[in-house]
């Protein structure tokens, strides 16, 4: 099934790693076959990753633009995500985590990122 972008001027996004930028228009794309998109949005840069929540996020993310398998990304998800396992308490939360995990596993990176966008708000609920 085609995805459909809606971009506001000057949006960016990347597209198979390649950094796209929007014109001075408002335009939609349709990608007619699989490939490995994020909004600016979504996209999360080093600096960013300040909680252990973004330090969850930023691997799986990197993972989903690499066209390569990388142990080395993979186990710092790992690690990260167990640490963060290690201090939760609540059952939804945990529960949360492991469906991220799957997701990982199973190479649903941007089903992954979606979910663990949710770990982000509720560390950042809890930080307040």
């Amino acid at each position: 099934m085609p995805l459909k972008i809606s971009l506001k001027p000057g949006e960016k996004f990347v597209l198979n790693g390649a950094v796209i930028e929007n014109g001075d228009r408002r335009s939609v794309l349709v990608l007619q076959n699989k490939a490995s998109v994020l909004r600016e949005k979504d996209i999360m840069q080093q600096e960013e990753v300040t909680t252990p929540a973004r330090h969850i996020y930023f691997p799986i993310m990197m993972m989903y633009l690499s066209d390569k398998q990388n142990d080395a990304i993979y186990e710092q998800f790992v690690v990260r995500m167990n640490e963060f396992m290690s201090v939760i308490q609540s059952p939804e939360v945990l529960a949360e985590c492991v469906a991220v995990s799957r997701d990982v596993m199973a190479g649903e990176y941007y089903k992954a990122l979606i979910r663990c966008k949710k770990l982000i708000a509720y560390e950042e609920e809890r930080l307040k």
